[in-house]
């Protein structure tokens, strides 16, 4: 179920006070300071600001330190101001751990970093700045899971089909798949609407957007949807984004779905500074619209990106490494990597099978 109470955090995260001049010009630590104890692989992923630049970091490598350093780099080093970066991760936790740490690092300067946030948080803000472009009102309300099904629950019984059968929680589920391919209902593939809702999957996602759009309201997939609609089809407001956003940073970019990688494309075509984070080895959940391909193919997507590998483990110990690596590697549709660790080998892996799941609770 959708969480207001969540969500109305994620947008406090995203617009914080406006810091003064003054603070601005003010830094905790020269670079040098925040630029120590990096390993190569990572003060590389710092320090390589300007481009696209795709960072492959494995489970424990520091992922999280070169985040936040490198937008605090961009900061103290003067190359954008914290309202003209974009940064976007899966929750609300990451957001506020990301906003702490960049705060120990530079002090007030991070004070203005108005666009760090979910991407839907992000989005929302967007949103109610050009609402009336998807004939919306800036004052639109997000619906729960709970107001989808009951307001599709009507639709379906105004079209007489069983709602039995096609339960609206179904019918939600695949509205919600629909969005996350960044699928309008004018532009959902016939096949896909014709498998459903006795042949009227299309007609029922149109009404329901109709409905919406009458109630003032939307539902979170409309969030990212609505603006695609806004970005792909009104140039000022895009051109508006394109220079206010300097800088774009992107976390967890495996995890990222279709509606997501459209939405930051469009956002970074022009000054392409984006720099997305992810592991391909680490993309588990595929089954609510997550495409590793999006970071498989982020070479094609930005030619001439520096992809920078972190490869030295933190976490684990030899052994389990290359239990990992070896298990991976069969992968065959993966970027590659290696992950090290300077730890001592500890014990070795071992398989262990148990009869049930008590069984396999006291292991």
């Amino acid at each position: 179920m959708f969480d207001s109470a969540s969500f109305a955090e994620s947008l406090a995260l995203s617009n914080p006070p406006a810091p003064r001049i003054s603070d601005l010009a003010r830094v905790a630590a020269p670079p040098a300071a925040y630029l120590e104890g990096l390993n190569p692989e990572q003060r590389r992923a710092v320090e390589a600001t300007e481009g696209p630049v795709l960072v492959l970091a494995g489970a424990g490598t520091g992922k999280t330190r070169v985040l936040t350093t490198r937008l605090a780099h961009i900061l103290a080093a003067g190359r954008a101001r914290p309202w003209e970066l974009l940064a976007v991760t899966f929750t609300n936790k990451a957001a506020r751990e990301m906003r702490s740490r960049i705060t120990d690092m530079i002090g007030p300067a991070a004070e203005g970093l108005r666009w760090l946030g979910t991407f839907h948080s992000v989005a929302a803000q967007i949103l109610r700045r050009h609402a009336e472009l998807v004939g919306l009102k800036s004052n639109y309300t997000i619906i729960d899971v709970d107001d989808q099904e009951r307001l599709i629950k009507q639709l379906l019984e105004a079209e007489t089909i069983d709602a039995k059968r096609w339960t609206p929680r179904h019918m939600a589920g695949l509205i919600d798949q629909w969005k996350n391919r960044g699928w309008t209902p004018d532009r959902l593939p016939p096949a896909e609407g014709a498998h459903f809702a006795n042949g009227k999957g299309a007609a029922i996602y149109a009404l329901y957007q109709e409905r919406l759009r009458v109630l003032n309201a939307c539902d979170f997939g409309d969030l990212l949807l609505h603006n695609l609609t806004l970005l792909s089809g009104n140039p000022d407001v895009l051109a508006d984004y394109h220079e206010r956003f300097r800088y774009i940073l992107v976390d967890e970019y495996q995890d990222t779905n279709v509606a997501q990688y459209l939405w930051l494309r469009l956002l970074a075509q022009k000054r392409q500074n984006v720099c997305c984070v992810g592991d391909d080895d680490q993309s588990i959940y595929g089954w609510r619209g997550a495409e590793v391909d999006n970071i498989l193919r982020f070479e094609r997507d930005f030619p001439g990106a520096k992809v920078v590998r972190l490869e030295r483990n933190y976490r684990s110990t030899s052994h389990i490494l290359a239990a990992a690596s070896g298990l991976i590697a069969k992968n065959e549709s993966r970027l590659g990597k290696t992950l090290r660790t300077e730890d001592a080998a500890g014990e070795k892996v071992t398989v262990t099978g148990a009869w049930d799941s008590e069984e396999e609770a006291r292991l």
